[in-house]
């Protein structure tokens, strides 16, 4: 080969390694994905996390989980007929757990709110309207939040410290509000779905099937997830896991 012709085949070449270089970064970033993935997500479609992406400011999945502990938290903006029930049963367990209330909610029922104070249940904050603070911008975020706290405060004596984004939908506004109010936003490690699916049996699975030390379970003051707590209750404590709130739970990991 002469020397034109090494000079005509040495952008080739170069083409040749550039792309064989960008495959190997391509296929470099497909595995650490699907490796996020895998250590994010466990079999049981709940979310293993401690912490969203996002940076410090990041809303809390799950608690410490080298503590023999899970947190029940129960979100509520209606189901006064099933609450007490809940209460009934959580206190027979000598358990407590943490309620996130809806601000609207609240204000409707001062005698659920001071029941569940009273019995040292921890109490903490929803959101007003039930809005999805995703599509709110900063200053409907405060609001909502704002609101809440101050009308729990007045029926409690005590302001919330956490923050449970309605329908688990936040954005950074949200993010920012409770930074700035000294919240941490709450999610959960896995979530009953007892609102939408109406069974017994399948809440007391979700609720139990393969838990592990440091899961927050979500519920909501249904029938058939006031029917099914005393066995979810029971199953836990034959497996040598303490109920305890959101709080106790996530004291370690923040």
């Amino acid at each position: 080969m002469n020397l034109t012709e090494n000079r005509a085949s040495a952008p080739k070449t170069e083409r040749k390694r550039k792309a064989f270089i960008e495959i190997l970064s391509n296929c470099a970033i497909i595995v650490m994905l699907i490796s996020l993935c895998i250590v994010g997500f466990g079999g049981n479609g709940t979310y293993n996390a401690v912490f969203s992406s996002g940076g410090e400011n990041s809303a809390i999945y799950r608690g410490e989980s080298a503590r023999s502990e899970v947190a029940l938290m129960f979100n509520v903006y209606q189901g006064n007929e099933y609450l007490e029930s809940i209460l009934d049963t959580l206190k027979s367990y000598g358990v407590h757990c943490t309620f996130f209330i809806g601000g609207c909610w609240a204000d409707d029922n001062n005698r659920l709110i001071k029941r569940i104070a009273d019995e040292g249940h921890e109490i903490a904050n929803h959101g007003y309207f039930h809005k999805d603070g995703k599509n709110l911008s900063y200053a409907q975020n405060k609001s909502e939040i704002v609101a809440t706290n101050d009308l729990l405060k007045a029926m409690t004596g005590r302001t919330p410290t956490l923050f449970a984004p309605p329908s688990g939908s936040y954005g950074k506004d949200t993010l920012k509000v409770c930074e700035e109010l000294d919240m941490k936003v709450i999610m959960w490690s896995r979530d009953t779905i007892d609102w939408r699916d109406k069974n017994t049996e399948t809440i007391y699975t979700r609720a139990t099937n393969k838990v592990e030390a440091g899961e927050m379970i979500l519920a909501h003051p249904t029938y058939n997830t006031a029917e099914a707590l005393p066995d979810i209750l029971k199953y836990y404590k034959e497996h040598g896991l303490n109920a305890v709130t959101v709080s106790q739970i996530i004291s370690r990991t923040v």
